[in-house]
């Protein structure tokens, strides 16, 4: 909670409820996609039926990646989803099924973080009255936003790191970058699988900032579009331990920081940067998240192991390069 406790906007909430929420199923982030969707169209009051359009759309969509989108052995809802997609289950039945059981629980629990409710409520829950959800005008901004496309493209990095580690197990989903695809990528006994852009899975953990300068920056293309930078640099691979296309050593830079005049480029970084990553690192785990296996497997399995991978990183480089470059902070403190 530390972290959102810094920002706790709308947006910062609604990131969260992606980033951190429980996942015993993807529905979360399939009616996630669905509300950006409805109230990017100005809705108020949605009905089920409705809303169960867009919302088996974007499941159904997954299931053609992971069939696999839940901890549960079987579920009446999704066998109906597949059934649609290989034509045996029609629009109007598979609408029916939706609004009979593809609802129950998401809805009770899209607004649960940890053991409370966020305090922003992106819908009211209006089934009993109106047979529906009401739209609220917090959500309503969001979907017209400028951070709209990124959160959209967050719950969609999300729910593919998530629905990759139930497909494949996380002890052998340990996920690298790719630096021409600029995605991570899971490797299973006998391929490599892209799994989704390393832009839209590192950024919300950053909520949009730059991780050395704190400048706003974007996962979409254009001017403020974000770098994915190697904070101990590629130059220096050879003389670090571990992969240095891991999860551990990857954060969003604005190109300034990245590419700038002052830029990082090759230089070492200060060690108040090890300290963030360090503190990044950590809060990736600590939050269960599905990256947590691999950067346990790639840095240490406790906390001191962690620190001390970190450390020798920082002293084989500094060794070499000497110098170590910072960055001057444009904001304050993010993260």
């Amino acid at each position: 909670m530390q972290f959102l406790a810094v920002q706790p906007s709308s947006q910062n909430q609604f990131r969260a409820l992606m980033l951190f929420g429980r996942n015993v199923a993807s529905y979360k982030f399939a009616l996630a996609k669905a509300l950006l969707e409805v109230a990017r169209d100005g809705a108020d009051l949605v009905s089920l039926e409705k809303l169960a359009d867009p919302y088996t759309r974007h499941l159904r969509t997954h299931l053609t990646l992971a069939s696999k989108q839940g901890t549960s052995r079987s579920s009446r809802f999704l066998e109906a989803c597949k059934g649609a997609n290989a034509g045996t289950v029609t629009d109007d039945e598979l609408r029916s099924i939706t609004v009979s059981l593809g609802f129950n629980n998401v809805i009770d629990a899209f607004h649960r973080l940890g053991a409370h409710d966020v305090g922003q409520r992106f819908f009211l829950d209006e089934r009993a009255a109106a047979g529906g959800i009401r739209i609220t005008n917090e959500l309503r901004h969001l979907a017209h936003g400028p951070a709209a496309a990124d959160l959209g493209s967050e719950t969609e990095a999300r729910w593919r790191l998530v629905e990759t580690a139930w497909e494949l197990g996380v002890t052998r989903s340990l996920i690298t970058y790719n630096d021409e695809t600029q995605a991570f990528t899971a490797a299973d006994s006998s391929r490599r699988i892209t799994v989704t852009s390393a832009r839209a899975a590192l950024n919300g953990y950053q909520k949009g900032y730059c991780f050395y300068c704190f400048t706003p920056v974007t996962i979409e293309p254009g001017q403020l579009a974000a770098d994915v930078d190697h904070v101990f640099p590629w130059a220096l691979r050879l003389l670090l331990t571990g992969n240095p296309n891991g999860v551990w050593n990857l954060v969003l830079a604005c190109r300034g920081c990245n590419r700038g005049a002052n830029g990082k480029f090759d230089c070492v970084p200060a060690l108040d940067l090890v300290a963030r990553l360090h503190r990044r690192n950590e809060f990736l785990i600590t939050s269960h998240h599905p990256l947590r296996e691999t950067l346990m497997a790639q840095t240490g399995a406790a906390p001191a192991l962690r620190a001390a991978f970190l450390q020798d990183n920082y002293r084989a480089t500094k060794l070499a390069r000497i110098t170590e470059w910072n960055a001057v902070s444009r904001n304050d403190e993010a993260f």
